[in-house]
């Protein structure tokens, strides 16, 4: 999630790349181009929705080998040995993703309609964990998340990212899709764009029947679900650990991040949009602020349809105000109730769901053990 690039950032990155001499292409599987490599180099990035990135070869020699799946720290859903198993003579989805990412999370749908159309045919999906904050470390934590999304492919736990290291991956999600001798034939970045990967996977499912002698054909209809819709104007990522504001700072408080410290804040008078604002007494943390005084409040004008929050808490609630008013349950997210949501485990709260997008001022108070990691949009 970190560092958020949205459509046209990558496209400008791409200009860069482009005006510096490499040679990067945007293609399917039915136009091949000659190319020396297939991976971009960028910070971890939680990217939203972006454009597809594939790049084919002239000569199938010169498709690249996917990585192995290197500093694995648990399983779920199989065992090393029924994994290596599996990967044999597949077509294999890698998905990089963490569970406290929104972006990840609304892909799931996808995922899922696709292991059920396609595992009988050939296809192996699987979940690369990669966390960005330290509680995504917990096999328990993820475990709980892939219960709660009914994720049943197998899932593998990246904690140290060296598989991702390994594929040179940046972003959440991000999707890698092999051919059946293991080679990368497509890569996508973000949400978006589930038609042309679906497609990618019946070509490659087709490609494998036919090499191994099946009588068998891909399903060429395609998965139609409703997908998220990106505003324009949406407000970022909002990070509140010191470690995470990397350039990007969206703290308005004249006080500022200071490191380790518990420090006193107050609200300015004077608002900017797509900044937070702390009131009370909150810890400074590497990753999170977390609330120390009896009450504390935070207040964000946002632009947005949606308004979720990664925390964590004692089991305590936290009060939702929208426009200074009680949220009604015609704007509530999923996780409010009467106005509150109860905050105990460390995962993603979806506050405010609001039935079209606009702008707006959320607020929240909290009370002592409340620990807000990031603000995120939809």
């Amino acid at each position: 999630m970190r560092k958020e690039i949205k459509t046209a950032i990558i496209g400008a990155i791409i200009i860069v790349i482009a005006i510096g001499g490499l040679a990067v292409f945007f293609t399917s599987l039915d136009k091949t181009v000659a190319s020396t490599g297939n991976q971009i180099t960028v910070d971890k990035t939680n990217t939203g929705n972006s454009s597809s990135v594939q790049t084919t070869y002239a000569d199938e020699s010169n498709y690249p080998k996917a990585p192995d799946l290197v500093g694995i720290s648990g399983y779920i859903n199989t065992t090393p040995e029924q994994l290596q198993a599996k990967i044999k003579d597949k077509v294999v989805l890698y998905d990089f993703w963490t569970y406290s990412c929104i972006n990840c999370i609304r892909t799931f749908p996808y995922l899922k309609a696709w292991n059920d159309k396609y595992a009988d045919k050939g296809l192996l999906i699987i979940g690369v964990h990669s966390p960005e904050f330290e509680f995504e470390k917990d096999i328990n934590n993820v475990k709980m998340a892939a219960q709660k999304y009914g994720l049943t492919y197998p899932i593998v736990l990246d904690s140290d990212h060296m598989t991702w290291d390994a594929f040179s991956n940046r972003y959440w999600p991000a999707e890698y899709i092999t051919d059946d001798l293991g080679h990368i034939r497509h890569t996508h970045f973000g949400e978006g764009e589930y038609d042309q990967t679906e497609k990618v996977i019946q070509q490659l499912l087709d490609q494998r029947a036919k090499r191994l002698g099946l009588n068998t054909i891909a399903d060429q209809s395609l998965v139609n679900l409703q997908a998220h819709e990106f505003s324009l104007f949406e407000t970022p990522e909002l990070y509140f650990g010191y470690d995470f504001a990397d350039g990007r700072n969206y703290f308005g408080n004249s006080e500022g991040f200071q490191p380790d410290k518990i420090v006193s804040y107050t609200i300015p008078a004077d608002l900017q949009k797509d900044h937070f604002y702390l009131d009370g007494q909150w810890q400074n943390l590497h990753d999170s602020m977390k609330l120390s005084s009896d009450n504390g409040k935070i207040v964000l004008p946002y632009t947005a349809q949606d308004v979720h929050i990664v925390a964590s808490g004692v089991g305590t609630g936290i009060q939702v105000l929208l426009d200074g008013k009680p949220v009604t349950s015609d704007d509530a997210g999923q996780d409010i109730k009467n106005g509150t949501a109860i905050i105990s485990e460390h995962r993603l709260y979806n506050i405010i769901s609001s039935k079209q997008a606009g702008s707006h001022t959320v607020t929240i108070i909290g009370h002592p053990g409340f620990e807000i990691y990031t603000f995120t949009f939809g």
